[in-house]
Protein backbone atom coordinates (compact mmCIF):
# COMPACT_ATOMS: atom_id res chain seq x y z
CA UNK A 1 0.00 0.00 0.00
CA UNK A 2 1.31 3.43 -0.93
CA UNK A 3 1.82 6.24 1.51
CA UNK A 4 -1.07 8.59 2.13
CA UNK A 5 -1.19 12.09 0.73
CA UNK A 6 -1.19 14.54 3.65
CA UNK A 7 -2.62 18.03 4.08
CA UNK A 8 -1.25 20.00 7.02
CA UNK A 9 -3.43 22.84 8.26
CA UNK A 10 -1.48 25.29 10.42
CA UNK A 11 1.82 24.28 8.85
CA UNK A 12 3.63 27.48 9.81
CA UNK A 13 2.86 27.05 13.51
CA UNK A 14 5.07 25.81 16.32
CA UNK A 15 4.18 22.15 15.86
CA UNK A 16 2.84 22.39 12.32
CA UNK A 17 6.22 23.20 10.78
CA UNK A 18 7.66 20.09 12.42
CA UNK A 19 4.81 17.95 11.12
CA UNK A 20 5.42 19.21 7.58
CA UNK A 21 9.10 18.30 7.91
CA UNK A 22 8.34 14.85 9.33
CA UNK A 23 5.80 14.16 6.60
CA UNK A 24 8.28 15.03 3.87
CA UNK A 25 11.01 12.96 5.52
CA UNK A 26 8.69 9.94 5.65
CA UNK A 27 8.09 10.27 1.91
CA UNK A 28 4.49 11.42 1.97
CA UNK A 29 3.15 13.65 -0.77
CA UNK A 30 2.67 16.66 1.47
CA UNK A 31 0.34 19.60 1.01
CA UNK A 32 0.31 22.70 3.20
CA UNK A 33 -2.70 24.97 3.44
CA UNK A 34 -1.88 28.54 2.41
CA UNK A 35 -4.50 31.00 3.57
CA UNK A 36 -4.91 34.34 1.77
CA UNK A 37 -5.42 35.87 5.20
CA UNK A 38 -1.66 35.57 5.74
CA UNK A 39 -1.51 39.19 4.61
CA UNK A 40 1.86 40.84 5.23
CA UNK A 41 3.25 38.17 7.56
CA UNK A 42 6.53 37.77 5.68
CA UNK A 43 7.92 35.17 8.08
CA UNK A 44 5.01 32.80 7.50
CA UNK A 45 5.09 33.41 3.76
CA UNK A 46 8.79 32.65 3.54
CA UNK A 47 8.29 29.52 5.63
CA UNK A 48 5.63 28.34 3.19
CA UNK A 49 8.04 28.90 0.31
CA UNK A 50 10.72 26.97 2.19
CA UNK A 51 8.30 24.04 2.43
CA UNK A 52 7.76 24.32 -1.30
CA UNK A 53 11.51 24.15 -1.95
CA UNK A 54 11.63 20.99 0.19
CA UNK A 55 8.99 19.34 -1.98
CA UNK A 56 5.70 20.28 -0.33
CA UNK A 57 2.79 21.59 -2.38
CA UNK A 58 1.01 24.76 -1.29
CA UNK A 59 -2.78 24.75 -1.50
CA UNK A 60 -4.57 28.09 -1.46
CA UNK A 61 -7.79 27.95 0.55
CA UNK A 62 -9.71 30.10 2.99
CA UNK A 63 -11.90 29.23 5.97
CA UNK A 64 -14.30 31.87 4.69
CA UNK A 65 -14.68 29.96 1.40
CA UNK A 66 -16.16 26.51 2.06
CA UNK A 67 -15.68 25.23 -1.48
CA UNK A 68 -11.98 26.13 -1.44
CA UNK A 69 -11.56 24.00 1.69
CA UNK A 70 -13.47 21.12 0.10
CA UNK A 71 -11.26 21.35 -3.00
CA UNK A 72 -8.10 21.34 -0.85
CA UNK A 73 -9.25 18.32 1.14
CA UNK A 74 -10.10 16.38 -2.03
CA UNK A 75 -6.41 16.38 -2.99
CA UNK A 76 -5.35 14.22 -0.03
CA UNK A 77 -6.08 11.12 2.05
CA UNK A 78 -5.16 12.47 5.50
CA UNK A 79 -5.72 15.89 7.09
CA UNK A 80 -3.65 17.00 10.09
CA UNK A 81 -4.77 20.16 11.83
CA UNK A 82 -1.98 21.81 13.83
CA UNK A 83 -3.43 25.23 14.52
CA UNK A 84 -1.93 26.70 17.65
CA UNK A 85 -3.66 25.79 20.90
CA UNK A 86 -2.78 29.24 22.25
CA UNK A 87 -5.50 30.64 20.02
CA UNK A 88 -7.82 27.65 20.20
CA UNK A 89 -10.75 29.60 21.57
CA UNK A 90 -13.31 31.47 19.47
CA UNK A 91 -12.28 31.73 15.83
CA UNK A 92 -9.92 28.75 15.85
CA UNK A 93 -12.67 26.54 17.22
CA UNK A 94 -14.90 27.82 14.45
CA UNK A 95 -12.20 27.11 11.86
CA UNK A 96 -11.82 23.53 13.04
CA UNK A 97 -15.56 23.01 12.82
CA UNK A 98 -15.50 24.44 9.30
CA UNK A 99 -12.68 22.06 8.41
CA UNK A 100 -14.75 19.13 9.69
CA UNK A 101 -17.67 20.27 7.49
CA UNK A 102 -15.39 20.49 4.46
CA UNK A 103 -14.03 16.98 5.09
CA UNK A 104 -17.57 15.66 5.51
CA UNK A 105 -18.65 17.19 2.20
CA UNK A 106 -15.50 16.04 0.38
CA UNK A 107 -16.13 12.46 1.48
CA UNK A 108 -12.69 11.11 0.60
CA UNK A 109 -10.55 11.58 3.72
CA UNK A 110 -9.29 8.36 5.32
CA UNK A 111 -8.23 10.04 8.55
CA UNK A 112 -8.35 13.38 10.37
CA UNK A 113 -6.03 14.36 13.21
CA UNK A 114 -7.53 17.45 14.88
CA UNK A 115 -5.54 20.09 16.73
CA UNK A 116 -5.01 18.63 20.20
CA UNK A 117 -1.47 17.40 21.01
CA UNK A 118 -1.61 18.13 24.74
CA UNK A 119 -3.59 16.61 27.61
CA UNK A 120 -6.38 14.24 26.62
CA UNK A 121 -9.50 16.48 26.80
CA UNK A 122 -11.76 13.48 27.35
CA UNK A 123 -10.14 13.10 30.79
CA UNK A 124 -10.37 16.79 31.70
CA UNK A 125 -14.10 17.35 32.22
CA UNK A 126 -13.33 18.30 35.82
CA UNK A 127 -10.66 20.87 34.85
CA UNK A 128 -10.49 24.21 36.61
CA UNK A 129 -11.89 27.33 35.03
CA UNK A 130 -10.98 29.20 32.95
CA UNK A 131 -8.72 26.56 31.37
CA UNK A 132 -11.54 24.05 31.15
CA UNK A 133 -12.95 25.97 28.19
CA UNK A 134 -10.14 24.78 25.92
CA UNK A 135 -10.81 21.13 26.81
CA UNK A 136 -14.56 21.57 26.33
CA UNK A 137 -14.00 23.10 22.91
CA UNK A 138 -11.69 20.29 21.85
CA UNK A 139 -14.43 17.86 22.85
CA UNK A 140 -16.85 19.81 20.66
CA UNK A 141 -14.53 19.22 17.72
CA UNK A 142 -14.32 15.52 18.57
CA UNK A 143 -18.10 15.33 18.73
CA UNK A 144 -18.41 16.95 15.30
CA UNK A 145 -15.84 14.53 13.84
CA UNK A 146 -17.56 11.47 15.22
CA UNK A 147 -21.07 12.63 14.31
CA UNK A 148 -19.82 13.13 10.74
CA UNK A 149 -18.37 9.57 10.76
CA UNK A 150 -14.94 10.86 9.82
CA UNK A 151 -12.14 8.39 10.63
CA UNK A 152 -9.77 9.93 13.14
CA UNK A 153 -6.73 9.65 15.35
CA UNK A 154 -6.40 11.89 18.41
CA UNK A 155 -2.85 12.64 19.57
CA UNK A 156 -2.09 13.28 23.24
CA UNK A 157 1.51 14.49 23.35
CA UNK A 158 1.55 15.60 27.00
CA UNK A 159 4.20 18.26 27.89
CA UNK A 160 6.14 19.88 25.06
CA UNK A 161 9.77 19.92 26.19
CA UNK A 162 10.33 23.49 25.02
CA UNK A 163 7.65 24.78 27.37
CA UNK A 164 7.89 22.38 30.31
CA UNK A 165 11.29 20.68 30.42
CA UNK A 166 13.81 23.30 29.34
CA UNK A 167 12.69 25.61 32.16
CA UNK A 168 12.24 22.79 34.71
CA UNK A 169 8.55 23.80 34.58
CA UNK A 170 9.18 27.25 36.05
CA UNK A 171 6.52 29.79 35.15
CA UNK A 172 7.39 32.99 33.33
CA UNK A 173 10.55 31.75 31.64
CA UNK A 174 11.65 29.31 28.97
CA UNK A 175 15.17 28.94 30.35
CA UNK A 176 16.30 26.64 33.18
CA UNK A 177 17.17 28.18 36.55
CA UNK A 178 20.79 28.16 37.64
CA UNK A 179 20.33 29.00 41.33
CA UNK A 180 16.79 28.47 42.64
CA UNK A 181 13.95 26.23 41.53
CA UNK A 182 10.32 26.15 42.65
CA UNK A 183 9.02 22.64 43.30
CA UNK A 184 5.29 22.01 43.01
CA UNK A 185 4.09 20.19 46.10
CA UNK A 186 6.49 17.39 46.95
CA UNK A 187 7.76 17.35 43.36
CA UNK A 188 7.24 13.60 43.02
CA UNK A 189 4.16 13.51 40.79
CA UNK A 190 5.02 12.00 37.41
CA UNK A 191 4.57 13.97 34.20
CA UNK A 192 5.54 13.21 30.58
CA UNK A 193 7.97 15.38 28.59
CA UNK A 194 8.32 15.02 24.81
CA UNK A 195 10.60 16.72 22.32
CA UNK A 196 8.42 18.49 19.78
CA UNK A 197 10.27 16.93 16.84
CA UNK A 198 9.43 13.52 18.30
CA UNK A 199 5.77 14.54 18.55
CA UNK A 200 5.80 15.24 14.82
CA UNK A 201 7.61 11.97 14.04
CA UNK A 202 5.13 9.87 16.01
CA UNK A 203 2.19 11.79 14.53
CA UNK A 204 3.25 10.99 10.97
CA UNK A 205 3.99 7.37 11.88
CA UNK A 206 0.39 6.89 12.94
CA UNK A 207 -1.47 8.14 9.88
CA UNK A 208 -1.27 4.91 7.83
CA UNK A 209 -1.34 2.57 10.82
CA UNK A 210 -4.61 0.63 11.21
CA UNK A 211 -3.78 0.08 14.89
CA UNK A 212 -4.43 3.76 15.62
CA UNK A 213 -7.58 4.22 13.54
CA UNK A 214 -10.37 5.78 15.61
CA UNK A 215 -8.15 5.73 18.70
CA UNK A 216 -6.06 8.10 20.79
CA UNK A 217 -2.30 7.95 20.39
CA UNK A 218 -0.64 8.70 23.73
CA UNK A 219 2.99 9.75 23.43
CA UNK A 220 4.51 8.47 26.69
CA UNK A 221 8.17 7.57 26.07
CA UNK A 222 9.07 5.55 29.20
CA UNK A 223 12.40 7.29 29.87
CA UNK A 224 10.62 10.65 29.76
CA UNK A 225 8.01 9.84 32.41
CA UNK A 226 9.58 11.94 35.13
CA UNK A 227 8.71 13.83 38.27
CA UNK A 228 9.74 17.46 38.54
CA UNK A 229 12.41 16.44 41.05
CA UNK A 230 13.79 13.84 38.64
CA UNK A 231 13.86 16.41 35.84
CA UNK A 232 15.60 18.91 38.12
CA UNK A 233 18.16 16.28 39.13
CA UNK A 234 19.07 15.72 35.49
CA UNK A 235 19.73 19.45 35.12
CA UNK A 236 21.75 19.52 38.33
CA UNK A 237 23.95 16.69 37.05
CA UNK A 238 24.64 18.70 33.91
CA UNK A 239 25.37 21.83 35.96
CA UNK A 240 27.44 19.77 38.44
CA UNK A 241 25.78 21.51 41.37
CA UNK A 242 22.52 21.48 43.31
CA UNK A 243 19.87 24.18 43.09
CA UNK A 244 18.17 25.73 46.08
CA UNK A 245 14.64 24.35 46.22
CA UNK A 246 11.46 25.90 47.60
CA UNK A 247 8.11 24.11 47.67
CA UNK A 248 4.87 25.70 46.46
CA UNK A 249 1.77 24.23 48.06
CA UNK A 250 -1.38 23.42 46.15
CA UNK A 251 -3.23 26.11 48.10
CA UNK A 252 -0.66 28.80 47.32
CA UNK A 253 -0.57 27.88 43.63
CA UNK A 254 -4.33 28.16 43.26
CA UNK A 255 -4.46 31.35 45.34
CA UNK A 256 -1.95 32.94 42.97
CA UNK A 257 -4.52 32.82 40.14
CA UNK A 258 -6.63 35.59 41.61
CA UNK A 259 -6.54 38.83 39.65
CA UNK A 260 -4.23 37.52 36.92
CA UNK A 261 -4.91 37.74 33.20
CA UNK A 262 -6.82 34.98 31.43
CA UNK A 263 -3.83 33.24 29.80
CA UNK A 264 -1.88 33.10 33.06
CA UNK A 265 -4.87 31.67 34.92
CA UNK A 266 -5.20 28.98 32.27
CA UNK A 267 -1.51 28.14 32.61
CA UNK A 268 -1.67 27.89 36.40
CA UNK A 269 -4.71 25.62 36.15
CA UNK A 270 -2.83 23.31 33.78
CA UNK A 271 0.16 23.23 36.14
CA UNK A 272 -2.18 22.22 38.95
CA UNK A 273 -3.60 19.31 36.98
CA UNK A 274 -0.16 18.14 35.81
CA UNK A 275 1.96 18.53 38.95
CA UNK A 276 -0.50 18.09 41.80
CA UNK A 277 -3.20 15.90 40.30
CA UNK A 278 -0.94 13.86 37.99
CA UNK A 279 -3.43 14.01 35.11
CA UNK A 280 -0.88 12.79 32.54
CA UNK A 281 -0.01 9.55 34.30
CA UNK A 282 -2.80 8.72 36.76
CA UNK A 283 -4.61 6.41 34.33
CA UNK A 284 -3.95 3.31 32.27
CA UNK A 285 -4.27 3.46 28.49
CA UNK A 286 -7.33 1.41 27.59
CA UNK A 287 -8.57 -0.33 24.47
CA UNK A 288 -9.41 3.02 22.88
CA UNK A 289 -5.77 4.13 22.95
CA UNK A 290 -2.24 3.12 21.99
CA UNK A 291 1.17 4.23 23.27
CA UNK A 292 3.47 5.64 20.59
CA UNK A 293 6.86 4.33 21.73
CA UNK A 294 5.44 0.80 22.00
CA UNK A 295 3.98 0.93 18.49
CA UNK A 296 7.11 2.48 16.97
CA UNK A 297 10.18 1.23 18.87
CA UNK A 298 12.37 2.19 15.91
CA UNK A 299 11.98 5.88 16.83
CA UNK A 300 15.01 6.94 18.88
CA UNK A 301 13.22 9.56 20.91
CA UNK A 302 15.07 12.35 22.71
CA UNK A 303 15.67 11.75 26.42
CA UNK A 304 15.42 14.77 28.66
CA UNK A 305 19.02 14.70 29.91
CA UNK A 306 20.07 14.93 26.27
CA UNK A 307 17.48 17.63 25.61
CA UNK A 308 18.67 19.78 28.52
CA UNK A 309 22.23 19.88 27.18
CA UNK A 310 21.23 22.57 24.68
CA UNK A 311 20.77 24.99 27.61
CA UNK A 312 24.35 24.71 28.88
Amino acid sequence: MGKSKVLVVGGTGYLGRRIVKASLEEGHETYVLQRPEIGLDIDKLQMLFSFKRQGARLVLASFSDHQSLVDAVKKVDVVICAMSGVHFRSHNLLMQLKLVEAIKDAGNVKRLLPSEFGMDPSRMGHALEPGRVSFDEKMRVRQAIEEANIPFTYVSANCFAGYFAGNLSQMGTLLPPTDNVTIYGDGNVKAVFVDEDDVATYTIKTIDDPRTLNKTLYIRPPDNILSQRELTHKWEKLLERELDKSSLSEHDLLASMEGLDYATQVGIGHFYHIYYEGCLTNFEIGEDGEEASELYPEVNYTRMDEYLRIYL
